[in-house]
């Protein structure tokens, strides 16, 4: 019961921690990337309570991206703040390779390698995430898309692990994944008409 009540509290502060991150994405702020650092080491050990492997490597995976995003959002290809842009042809092409090739590897690594009761759907999960997490770190406006996929498949997953908190936080972050798509839509064409005029 203690360990119990220990999750509970550790998704709450969690859950904050990435309730701040989003938003601060949705408006286009950089040290969104700081909260989310903080609520990606919560989940983690939550995760590993719940026996979410996938799930841990998909957090792993958003601290890597989260730094490379912090600094590329920053910084961009040309030393200076990268711009929030479409997806040309090979960032889709890559966005759809991550979303198969880690569904498989996580799907085989589950199934085989794991205690895990939910493989293919924790698998599913996590590839359209990384393939968000990418895009979102190249500020590309459909990583809202690929994470909504993500958050779509997740919530159900949550309520299934008991994890009510972080199922709440999910569905919260498909409403502001919809805004996101929305507000990034709206600076994309205010730079456009901004270098026009």
């Amino acid at each position: 019961m203690e360990i119990f009540s220990q999750l509970v509290v550790l998704q709450w502060v969690g859950a904050a921690f990435g309730v701040v991150q989003v938003l601060m994405a949705r408006q286009n702020k950089v040290h969104n990337y700081l909260f989310g650092i903080i609520a990606i080491l919560i989940s983690i050990w939550v995760l590993y309570q719940s026996r979410l492997y996938a799930d841990i490597l998909l957090n792993l995976y958003y601290l890597v991206m989260s730094i490379y995003g912090w600094f590329y959002w920053k910084m961009g290809m040309q030393k200076q703040e990268s711009p929030i842009s479409y997806s040309d042809s090979k960032d889709h092409g890559i966005a759809v390779s991550i979303v198969m090739g880690c569904f498989l590897i996580m799907a085989y690594w589950l199934g085989q390698h794991t205690d895990s009761d939910v493989p293919y759907w924790d698998a599913m999960v996590v590839a359209f995430a990384w393939a968000g997490m990418w895009l979102m770190a190249k500020r590309k406006i459909e990583n809202w898309i690929y994470l909504n996929i993500s958050n779509l498949i997740s919530v159900p997953l949550l309520i299934y692990k008991e994890l009510y908190i972080y199922a709440g936080l999910t569905a919260f972050l498909f409403a502001v994944a919809i805004s996101g798509y929305v507000k990034w839509s709206k600076i994309i064409e205010r730079e456009l008409n901004g270098s026009i005029e």
